[in-house]
């Protein structure tokens, strides 16, 4: 048998690094060829990392919440053929160290571990790292999830205080029992009693499984809470919450709104989306329309489509616009249509269904969040009639649109004004006014209505 070394594949060309956020195999679970092993998160999206061969996982090389670059071995697993295959050593020393200590042979050169022999250079710095290692994991440098470090929070436990608390976990690591025991150990010590006090409850990241409500009353820290629940907020959401932040500190924020009638637009698609279906199989939506409006009006104003640099202007070549997308979990997805310019409705009704459908299937990968110029984001999905939403740093602008909803509107004729039932919608443009000003900005936003407006409703798709 042979070993095969699985490496954190590249994901994008602005990607170097994923967090480990669960393992779908263990060791000695059999392995079929192109199954998943394990599931990873970048600051965009999250995605399975697949085998390419077929055979045994052998080893885990990361654990859950670390952090691997890409290239990095992250398991090792055992497959069929011969051993000379193998291309380098691809025992982890670390591991081996801690579960074999009774076994190894410590040479200069090399490390006997059972009937096996591994050329290793630099060996010499091994032994300081065995005899190191207990005491380096209580030196505040190792990790802590972040239930443990939520719970020694609520305890006001300090930092040299938990590095001191004895790990069961994988490599020493502090698990939720332990950090437990230890309070109750505290509390036993200290003769403190918060049985009289409501109890605490709080949701943890869902990944983890883990649930701070499940902590019994009497070890749990609880507050005068009322009976609030306290949720942790997930790697999505504070990613979210930070680029959220970010972007109102960064860009002076300023709204314009226009009213567009898409009557035309509206009585075009109830009689085209029909033949669409039959014809592709899919529904074709308002968003592909909404998307190519922007886009002609990208190109009619390209100092909209734009990023800043300090004080430079980065004018972007391409249009790559993103569609803000509600995930089943509550958090939010970009991802983007690339050269949304250059497709035809058809081919952006199509990218924008197979985008929204790997949303939700958690099936997106990282290239797809990336390389974003503008922003759409479509409220009215959710009955809203308008919004101020946040610009998508680094981008300049985004803008949304509401419900389309039936409204008493004045209609001008040649042969006078009329009263008459008309679908009617806002539109409106967040815009970073450091640069561009109100007169860009309400313009653009006017180019975009007049295209929906001026929807051919002869127009074949």
């Amino acid at each position: 048998m042979a070993l095969y070394k699985l490496l954190l594949p590249k994901m994008g060309e602005s990607v170097s690094e994923a967090t480990v956020t669960k393992w779908l195999k263990q060791p000695g679970d059999t392995i079929s060829e192109d199954e998943a092993i394990l599931e990873i998160a970048t600051d965009k999206v999250d995605s399975d990392v697949p085998s390419p061969v077929k055979g045994i996982l052998k080893e885990q090389l990361f654990s859950i919440d670390q952090v691997a670059q890409v290239g990095d071995i992250i398991a090792i697993i055992e497959i069929e053929g011969d051993q000379d295959g193998i291309e380098s050593p691809t025992v982890d020393t670390q591991s081996a160290l801690e579960k074999n200590q009774d076994k190894i042979e410590v040479t200069p050169t090399t490390i006997q571990i059972e009937d096996k022999k591994i050329e290793i250079p630099g060996l010499n710095q091994i032994q300081p790292a065995i005899e190191n290692h207990q005491s380096s994991i209580h030196n505040g440098i190792r990790f802590y999830s972040p239930l443990v470090k939520n719970i020694a929070s609520h305890e006001g436990l300090s930092q040299q205080e938990l590095d001191q608390v004895v790990g069961t976990g994988s490599e020493g690591r502090v698990t939720k029992e332990d950090i437990l025991k230890y309070v109750t150990r505290k509390r036993e010590q200290t003769g403190t009693d918060y049985t009289s006090a409501p109890q605490l409850v709080a949701t943890v990241v869902p990944e983890k499984k883990e649930q701070y409500a499940a902590i019994p009353v009497e070890t749990a820290h609880t507050i005068n809470s009322g009976g609030d629940e306290i949720i942790e907020m997930d790697r999505m959401r504070k990613i979210i919450a930070d680029h959220m932040v970010k972007s109102v500190q960064t860009s002076p924020h300023v709204c314009s709104f226009v009213e567009a009638d898409v009557t035309n637009l509206v009585n075009w698609r109830n009689k085209a989306k029909e033949v669409y279906k039959k014809r592709d199989g899919e529904n074709i939506t308002f968003t592909p329309i909404f998307i190519e409006a922007i886009a002609k009006a990208l190109k009619d104003f390209p100092m909209v489509n734009i990023s800043v640099d300090g004080n430079h202007i980065i004018k972007k070549k391409n249009i790559n616009i993103g569609m803000a997308a509600a995930l089943p979990n509550g958090n939010l997805i970009v991802p983007v249509i690339k050269n949304a310019d250059q497709l035809s409705l058809v081919g952006l009704s199509k990218s924008v269904n197979d985008l929204a459908n790997r949303s939700r299937a958690n099936k997106l990968k990282p290239d797809d969040t990336q390389g974003g110029t503008f922003t759409f984001t479509n409220i009215g999905a959710f009955g809203n009639i308008m919004g101020t939403p946040i610009i998508n740093q680094p981008q300049a602008a985004i803008l949304a649109v509401g419900t389309i909803k039936k409204k008493p509107a004045v209609i001008e004729t040649e042969h006078g004004d009329l009263i008459g039932i008309r679908q009617m919608m806002y539109l409106s443009l967040s815009y970073d006014h450091r640069v561009i000003d109100g007169a860009l900005g309400g313009t653009f936003l006017k180019r975009v209505a007049d295209y929906l407006e001026n929807w051919d409703i002869n127009r074949e798709i």
